[in-house]
C-alpha cells in the first residue's frame, strides 16, 4: 500500500476540520488547532505542505497569531508550502501572508476542488525543489567524487570547499601525509572561476634547497651552471590558475622573503633577472607540519603564515573517520580489479575487521597501496586479512545493533529535552515532536525516574 503525503490542517473549527479531513482522504491529514500544536505537529511530521488559518486563538478574530505561526514554520521549515486560509474580506492580510513566505492563499468558504488543485501543484513544487537541489549537489560535487566519506567533518569540508572555491581566498591545507590534502587543493581548483587555467603543484619538501628557488621563481638564461635559456618557474607557469605549495612547511627560511614579496605583490623576478613580472594565481598550500610551533622555533615566518592561513582546512586522519576505513576499502577494490582487470573482487569479513582495526599511520595513501597490492597479488576473488598483509582483529567487532545504537541516541534526546525544558514533560515532547504518551512510553523503556506516572510539572 502506498504510503500516504502527510498534511497539516491548522484549524481551530472542529467541523471545518473534520470536513478538511474527509474531502482530503488522499493524505495523511496531522490535525492542529493553536499555533503550539502547529509547531509540535510539524517538528514531529515534517510535512511539505500545510493549509492554515490566520484566526486561531487565543485571538481567533486577528491575524496576529497566524503571522506569528507563519513566520516561526517558516523558520522552522523553509521549504515547506504554506496555504493560508482567510475569510472573504481578508485580502490584505492575505497578501501579507505572501509577503513573509506563504506558497498561496484561499479565501473561505473554499472550493473543494480549488484546494485539491492547489495543494496538488504545492506537493509538486516541493518534489521538484528537493530534486533540484540533489541535482545541484551532485553536480556542484563532481569535483569532490573522490572524497569518498560518511564522515561528518569530512562532509563539512566537502561544502566547505564548494563554498571557498568560488573565491580567490589562499587557502590553507592542514593533515597527516596521506589524508588527501591535494584531492581537495584540486577540488578547489575544479570549482573555481579559474579552472580552464592550470593546476600547478610544487612539493616544497621533495626539491633540494639550491634548486628550489629557480623551481618556483624561473631563471634567466646564464644565471647558473647548465642555464642554457630562459625559463618560467612554477609561480609564472600558474599564471590564471592555480598554484599548489605542497610542504609549505618545509619551504627553506632563506626563500621565505621571496615568497612573501611575491604574495603581497603578486610578481615574480626570475634568478639572475631584475624584471618584475606580474602574475595571477590563486594559491592553496598544505603542510603536515604544525606551522605555529614552527614560527616559535624561528623556522617559518609569522608574516607569511597569516598571508596563506586566510581560510584554513584541517583534515582528519583516517582513523578518527569512523568507518571510512572500510568504506574506501569496498571502493578500492572495485577500482583496482577493474584497473588489473581481475573481474569481480570482494573483501571478506575477516579482511574487513582488520582493516578496522589498523590504525593506517599512513591514512589513505597507505590504504590504497594496500588494497592495490592485495588486488594484484591475491589468487582467488575473495581478499582476505593475509591478502592485505593485516594482522587479524584482536578483538572482536563490535556489535551494529541498530537498536541498541537506537535506544541510546533516544536516551540522550530525551535527556536533553527534559534538561531545556526544566522537567516540563509537555514541553519537552514539544521539543521532540512527539506526543505526550509517547514521550511517558520512551522514558519507560529507558528506565528513566518518573516514567510511566503523571510528574508534579513546574508552572
Amino acid at each position: 500500500m502506498e504510503k500516504r503525503q502527510p498534511l497539516l490542517i491548522v484549524e481551530d473549527d472542529p467541523a471545518l476540520q473534520k470536513q478538511m479531513r474527509w474531502s482530503l482522504s488522499q493524505y495523511d491529514c496531522v490535525l492542529a488547532s493553536d499555533q503550539e500544536q502547529a509547531l509540535a505537529q510539524l517538528r514531529r511530521h515534517e510535512p511539505a505542505v500545510v493549509t492554515m488559518d490566520l484566526g486561531l486563538p487565543p485571538h481567533p478574530d486577528e491575524p496576529t497569531v497566524g503571522l506569528a505561526l507563519l513566520r516561526e514554520m517558516l523558520t522552522l521549515a523553509p521549504d515547506t508550502k504554506v496555504i493560508v486560509l482567510t475569510g472573504q474580506n481578508d485580502r490584505a492580510n492575505a497578501l501579507q501572508a505572501i509577503g513573509l513566505g506563504a506558497y498561496d492563499f484561499l479565501a473561505k468558504p473554499f472550493e473543494p476542488e480549488l484546494l485539491a488543485l492547489t495543494l496538488e501543484r504545492a506537493y509538486r513544487l516541493f518534489e521538484l525543489q528537493q530534486e533540484n537541489r540533489r541535482l545541484s549537489a551532485v553536480q556542484g560535487s563532481a569535483a569532490l567524487a573522490d572524497v569518498i566519506t560518511g564522515d561528518a567533518e569530512m562532509q563539512r569540508l566537502a561544502r566547505m570547499t564548494e563554498k571557498v572555491a568560488v573565491t580567490d581566498a589562499t587557502v590553507m591545507l592542514l593533515g597527516e601525509s596521506g589524508t588527501g590534502k591535494e584531492l581537495f587543493a584540486r577540488a578547489l581548483h575544479e570549482l573555481s572561476p579559474r579552472k580552464r587555467g592550470r593546476f600547478v603543484a610544487i612539493n616544497c619538501a621533495a626539491i633540494p634547497e639550491n634548486l628550489l628557488e629557480s623551481e618556483l621563481f624561473g631563471y634567466e638564461r646564464g644565471a647558473f651552471t647548465g642555464a642554457a635559456r630562459q625559463t618560467p618557474g612554477k609561480i609564472e607557469t600558474a599564471h590564471k590558475g592555480t598554484l599548489f605549495l605542497d610542504e609549505i612547511g618545509d619551504l627553506p627560511l632563506a626563500l621565505q622573503p621571496k615568497l612573501l614579496r611575491f604574495l603581497q605583490e603578486r610578481s615574480v623576478e626570475h634568478v639572475g633577472g631584475r624584471e618584475s613580472i606580474a602574475v595571477d594565481v590563486r594559491v592553496v598550500c598544505a603542510t603536515h607540519r604544525d606551522l605555529k610551533d614552527l614560527i616559535a622555533k624561528g623556522q617559518f615566518r609569522e608574516d607569511i603564515y597569516y598571508r596563506l592561513a586566510e581560510i584554513v582546512m584541517a583534515i582528519p586522519p583516517l582513523r578518527a573517520r569512523a568507518g571510512d576505513a572500510s568504506l574506501l576499502a569496498h571502493a578500492l577494490v572495485r577500482r583496482f580489479a577493474a584497473a588489473n582487470k581481475r573481474g569481480s573482487m570482494v573483501l571478506a569479513p575477516d579482511a574487513i575487521d582488520a582493516i578496522e582495526g589498523h590504525a593506517w599511520p599512513g591514512n589513505v595513501r597507505e590504504l590504497e597501496n594496500v588494497i592495490k597490492r592485495a588486488v594484484i597479488m591475491a589468487d582467488g576473488s575473495t581478499l582476505h586479512a593475509a591478502d592485505l598483509g593485516l594482522a587479524p582483529a584482536d578483538a572482536e567487532p563490535a556489535m551494529l545493533n541498530l537498536r541498541a545504537v537506537r535506544e541510546q541516541a533516544e536516551r540522550h534526546a530525551l535527556v536533553r529535552a527534559l534538561g531545556r525544558a526544566n522537567g516540563n514533560v509537555t514541553k519537552a515532547a514539544e521539543l521532540l515532536g512527539i506526543s505526550r504518551p509517547t514521550l511517558y512510553d520512551l522514558m519507560a523503556r529507558s528506565g528513566m525516574k518518573g516514567a510511566g506516572t503523571e510528574p508534579v510539572e513546574p508552572t
